[in-house]
This record gives structure tokens, C-alpha cells and sequence, in this order.
């Protein structure tokens, strides 16, 4: 039997990646989320229904998900005082994780990040004792995602912007200063997934996300709160900053197609960007939803408002050439999407 681990298997990336194992394969599904950002189960599983075992809920009249509310660093414990606890505790027999998805993190939109950036250090708390069990259970893969704010702040000012590359964070040689304590914690979680790798035989696979978004994400991050801006016909449509500072927009269902393709291939810690390729600047932005909503607004500045680096895209050549792998969900046409998903919104308030 095969078991798959979903830590933060709640949260925007993490559901959507247990919707795709649901989908795609017949395993069993071990999700971890304590819900302080994630959502329940119930509002995302279709045709609902659980039972409770012990602590968990059996989810599904399939029963493939195994839902464990708490803090994933809780039960990286109970783990390691325990090599068995889940399979004993639980009764599914088998020896080891199959892949690990590894989504536990203290997130949020620019205003977390910018907000409370010592509660956002805690992911280096949790990616430490995870790196240190996965090294003791060795799951057959897993995956690491870190973040484009790993990337140097200097190569995506203002003055001097570029398309990021995977060479542009070297540790053989000087890293330069990522963004804020998220990007601190995203780039030291990239050097333990190669110490895991080189030093411990556990195959990982990282990846660097710019700016994923989808239909079901959270409105305290830009797309959705925009979209949802839109269908009201805000006038005057506010937006944080000049508008100018632009970021690399990739749909969720690319994003999770990207994570299955590098898992198959990348096994050495290293890390691969997922974007499009495209700078899409929040002006431009507020453009396609409001030519989609039908009405051109007047735009309000909020320059009191974090905005994070000028400019932020992905280079994503070595992908395409190495992997052969494009996304296949154009910015208009997922905008589309998540503008559709605004409307419900709007109806339901």
C-alpha cells in the first residue's frame, strides 16, 4: 500500500495537491494542517463525508485521507520517538511515506511577510525538524518548495531587474540577501534539502514559485482580492504602491503539473523556478479584470503599503530547454478563472 504525506495539506498548495493525488492515483493520503491558515476538508473535498479514528478523520467512503489537525512539528515528534507511530497508531500497514509533500509553513501575502517577520522566522523551525526526520525515515521523494523571495534583492529593483535564473543563487559562492525572513528560511531550507541529499541518500526535489495563484486562494493575497474588487466595479480601484512593481503569475494547475514532472526527475536537493516567464505589473492586472468586468476605473495609489521588491519574474529557460515543460494556462485565461470565482463570491456575501 502506498501512503503519501501532505504537510500543510490544507492551505492553498497543499489542497490542491491532495485534489490531484485523489485523482490521479489510488493511494492513501496522510494530511497534516493545524487550519490557522488552511481550510477544513469539508469545504473543499467534494461529496464530503468522515468518520472519526482516535484523533483523526477518515475521510471519504473510500477512506484515502487521513486527516491529523495539529502542528505539523507535533507529530515530527511523536515520529521520531516513534519510527511507527503513524502506522501503528493508525493501522495502515506500510514501511515508509511514498512521496512527501512538504507545504508546512507560516504564510501570507506581502503584509505578513513585511508584518510580523519573526512569527514568518518560525519556518525555520519547522523545516529543521523536518529535514531531520526525513534524513532518519527516508520516504521514497520528496519535495521541498522554497520560494522566488530566495533570490538576491538587489537583481529585482528598480533601477536593475532581471529575469531570475537558478544559477542566480549559488552556495559555493556569495548568496547575496534574499527577501525578508521568508526568504531567508526558504533559502537555508534549499541547503538542508542538498545536505539531505548528498549526505543522507534521501531523494528531494526543490522548487522556487513565483506568484501562484488559482480560484480557491485566499483574498489576503493580490489575484483573488483584486478579482473580487473588480466584480464589485470598484471606482476608484485601490491598489498597494504605484502599481508599477511587477511579479511573475502562474495558475495553481500549472504549478502542481510542474511539481509531478520535477519530482520524476530531480532527486539531488537542487532547485528549479515554476512561472511563466512573464512580468505582469498590478496595473496591467487591474487592466485585464476590469476589461473582463466591463468598466474602465479610476486607480488610487496606496503608497502606505508594503509592496515587497519592484520586480520579480522567473527565467525560465533552463525548464524549457532541459524538461521540455511550459505552462500551459495563459494569465488571461486563468484570470478569467479566478474573476468567475469572484462572482460566486460576490453572490454569497
Amino acid at each position: 500500500m502506498k501512503v503519501h504525506l501532505v504537510s500543510g495539506g490544507c492551505g492553498f498548495v497543499g489542497r490542491n495537491m491532495v485534489k490531484r493525488l485523489l485523482k490521479t492515483t489510488n493511494d492513501k493520503i496522510f494530511v497534516v494542517d493545524d487550519l490557522s491558515v488552511g481550510t477544513h476538508p469539508s469545504t473543499w473535498i467534494e461529496n464530503f463525508s468522515s468518520k472519526i479514528f482516535k484523533d483523526i478523520e477518515i475521510i471519504g467512503s473510500d477512506e484515502r485521507i487521513y486527516f491529523w489537525k495539529g502542528d505539523f512539528r507535533n507529530i515530527l515528534f511523536y515520529m521520531r520517538q516513534n519510527p511507527t507511530y503513524i502506522q501503528s497508531e493508525y493501522n495502515l500497514k506500510f514501511e515508509r511515506f511514498s512521496n512527501v509533500f512538504h507545504f508546512a509553513a507560516i504564510v501570507g501575502g506581502r503584509a505578513k511577510i513585511e508584518g510580523d517577520p519573526m512569527m514568518v522566522a518560525l519556518d525555520l523551525s519547522i523545516d529543521a525538524e523536518f529535514f531531520y526526520w526525513i534524513c532518519q525515515h527516508k520516504p521514497e521523494r520528496v519535495l521541498y518548495p522554497s520560494s522566488s523571495a530566495a533570490y538576491p534583492i538587489d537583481l529585482q529593483s528598480t533601477d536593475y531587474a532581471i529575469a531570475l535564473s537558478e544559477g542566480d543563487i549559488d552556495f559555493k559562492k556569495n548568496l547575496g540577501t534574499p527577501d525578508m525572513t521568508y526568504g531567508w528560511s526558504k533559502l537555508t531550507g534549499e541547503f538542508l534539502a542538498q545536505i539531505a541529499a548528498k549526505h543522507y541518500g534521501v531523494s528531494v526535489t526543490c522548487i522556487r514559485p513565483f506568484s501562484g495563484y488559482g480560484e480557491d486562494q485566499d483574498l489576503t493575497y493580490p489575484v483573488p482580492s483584486i478579482a473580487l474588487r473588480a466584480a464589485r466595479k470598484d471606482n476608484p480601484f485601490e491598489v498597494w504602491g504605484s502599481g508599477k512593481q511587477g511579479r511573475d503569475f502562474v495558475h495553481i494547475d500549472d504549478v502542481i503539473d510542474c511539481i509531478m514532472m520535477a519530482m520524476d526527475n530531480i532527486h539531488d536537493g537542487s532547485a528549479i523556478n515554476i512561472g511563466s516567464g512573464k512580468l505582469t505589473s498590478f496595473l496591467e492586472l487591474i487592466e485585464i479584470f476590469s476589461k473582463i468586468a466591463g468598466y474602465t476605473p479610476e486607480i488610487k495609489p496606496l503608497l502606505d503599503k508594503p509592496v515587497g521588491v519592484h520586480s520579480r519574474y522567473a527565467n525560465m529557460d533552463y525548464v524549457n530547454n532541459k524538461y521540455g515543460w511550459k505552462p500551459k494556462i495563459s494569465v488571461e485565461e486563468g484570470m478569467r478563472r479566478v474573476y468567475e470565482k469572484a462572482l460566486e463570491r460576490l453572490k454569497n456575501e
